[in-house]
């Protein structure tokens, strides 16, 4: 599975696509907003702290932007912090240089058809105060992406958790992990330290990249699907989406509607750590300093209010979930036109589930400042 080519959410604005189907993204950068503005409000108190220095330009990246409605709320959130706190201090709002950032086969052309609108409403609220520049850098957020010393804020939501490629020895064995399509309580020691390795050499480019990219006292705030079990990669909570994906799959199997083998062969390139993990892998790499890490908890649905006479079930909604962010992978290895049959039976299998079970996303939430 080469990643790059075939990891996006599913474009356009139809009913399967990320744009119609992201709340648990919105609700994650919800969740991290006020650790988003504290980051942003200690990084201009840094660059302005004597009072009479002036800040020519912010370097601002959110990697991982993908498509719809969620791209432009991060931008614009933390247009309205910076500006808040130059007005506050009573400092010139320094120019905008806003990188959008998600591997080449992301939908650009829905991010950007938005973009006359988004600098019309700038205008509109901020007058001339404000000077933002926004472009896309098309890319792997796994090595580098601008020149040295460009950045001074770099975000991330809902993006940290993919991995660079399926974990190496993985794709030679399609039994190693037979049955399963990631992690899981049977799956051999073998394959769970094949994806420990993989999160481990991966966040480490990551941070590696970002250090050579930022300013000395920059903020990174990062926010990713990870567990609370610091001793348990196949811990549920950061598993069993996958487990019960790999079930409606397994019954399609058992009528031929899809080859057993290629369950065999699937491999998530995806990987939920612990706190700890994450908290090792900065201070092993030595480029950061780890302010913070919280774990926040997520219902599968999002936290969705039920009406008497709502539309679909709980099940149904965390499929097409489910569906918008991992469909083109899923089709890219099991063949295009399986996307309506598998996606049915997994919001039984999710129904089923969560009739007797509390199902919770843990979203780590990570700030980290860039050592001098």
């Amino acid at each position: 599975m080469e990643v790059e080519k075939v990891l996006h959410m599913n474009q356009g604005n139809g009913e399967t696509s990320y744009a119609n189907n992201s709340t648990v993204q919105s609700k994650i950068i919800s969740l991290a907003k006020p650790e988003t503005e504290k980051a942003l409000v200690g990084l201009l108190q840094r660059c302005l702290v004597d009072g009479t220095t002036v800040l020519e330009r912010l370097g601002i990246v959110d990697m991982g932007c993908s498509s719809g409605p969620n791209a432009f709320r991060v931008v614009s959130e933390i247009i309205d912090v910076v500006f808040a706190e130059c007005q506050k201090m009573d400092r010139p709002v320094p120019e905008l240089g806003i990188y959008l950032n998600d591997l080449p086969c992301n939908d650009y052309n829905n991010v950007f058809v938005s973009l006359p609108e988004f600098y019309k409403r700038l205008k509109e609220e901020k007058g001339d105060q404000i000077s933002c520049f926004v472009s896309a850098t098309p890319g792997s957020f796994y090595g580098r992406l601008f020149p040295k010393k460009n950045l001074h804020f770099v975000h991330s939501s809902s993006s940290l958790h993919w991995l660079s490629q399926v974990p190496a020895g993985l794709t030679s064995c399609n039994t190693l992990n037979k049955g399963k399509l990631y992690l899981s309580k049977t799956s051999p020691r073998t394959v769970v330290e094949a994806y420990t390795r993989q999160f481990q050499d991966d966040f480490s480019t990551f941070l590696r990249s970002r250090a050579d990219e930022m300013f000395p006292g920059g903020r990174a705030v990062l926010s990713f699907m990870g567990r609370t079990s610091n001793s348990d990669p196949t811990d549920d909570v950061g598993c069993y989406q996958w487990e019960l994906l790999a079930r409606a799959l397994t019954s399609m199997a058992a009528e031929g509607l899809v080859d057993e083998e290629k369950i065999d062969s699937f491999n998530a390139p995806y990987y939920a750590p612990s706190g700890d993990e994450v908290r090792v892998e900065v201070e092993r790499e030595g480029s950061f300093l780890v302010d913070r890490i919280e774990p926040l908890e997520i219902e599968w649905d999002g936290g969705r209010v039920l009406g008497v006479a709502a539309a679909e079930t709980r099940g149904e909604t965390v499929a097409r979930t489910i569906r918008a962010v991992v469909e083109s992978m899923v089709e890219s290895h099991f063949g295009g036109g399986i996307g309506d049959e598998l996606f049915r039976r997994y919001a039984v299998v999710v129904d089923e589930h969560l009739c007797g079970n509390k199902a919770v996303y843990v979203n780590l939430v990570v700030t980290l400042v860039r050592r001098d």
